[in-house]
């Protein structure tokens, strides 16, 4: 099983979402399980930064996919879909996917970390995970995604749009 955050806050967002659900239940032609939309407060971005539509893909991914193969396949969509990469730190935009956890697999090196270093810590990718697994326990994780969330400060805001 692969969890994947997906989120946008550059041009239609909503659409930028949606079409990422399809690019990536298409890459290993599964059903994928897709949280709602969530409005979320961006974090750790530029001063006046849009606000982000975010979600959760969960997908089972074939036995012989690596981590790093699955990373290269986000990067893909995210290009295909506009994203440029280089620019200033949590700028705006048009698709961002992070792989936040891969079967139990860890991984800690200069491209990918496992699971996602600070995905515990993001009202942005726990709201939307409760919704979908709210017991799920990525290695290394202090508690479950569902208390993971309880414990945040209310700072940032996660909206579910229906």
């Amino acid at each position: 099983m692969a969890i994947v955050a997906v989120g946008s806050n550059l041009g239609d967002s909503k659409a930028a979402v949606l079409n990422a659900f399809d690019a990536v239940e298409s890459l290993f032609d599964r059903p994928c399980l897709k949280s709602s939309l969530w409005e979320t407060t961006p974090v750790d971005c530029p001063p006046n930064s849009p606000q982000f539509i975010n979600a959760i893909v969960v997908l089972e991914v074939p036995e012989s996919e690596t981590p790093e193969a699955m990373l290269a396949k986000l990067q893909r969509i995210e290009s295909d879909a506009g994203r440029r990469r280089g620019g200033i730190t949590n700028e705006a935009r048009s698709l961002d996917l992070d792989l936040i956890a891969f079967a139990e697999e860890i991984r800690n090196g200069p491209a990918l970390v496992l699971p996602h270093p600070r995905a515990h810590l993001r009202r942005f990718v726990l709201a939307p995970l409760v919704e979908l697994l709210p017991g799920f326990r990525a290695p290394g994780w202090p508690d479950t995604a569902a208390n993971l969330l309880a414990k945040l400060p209310s700072q940032d805001k996660a909206l579910r749009l229906d």
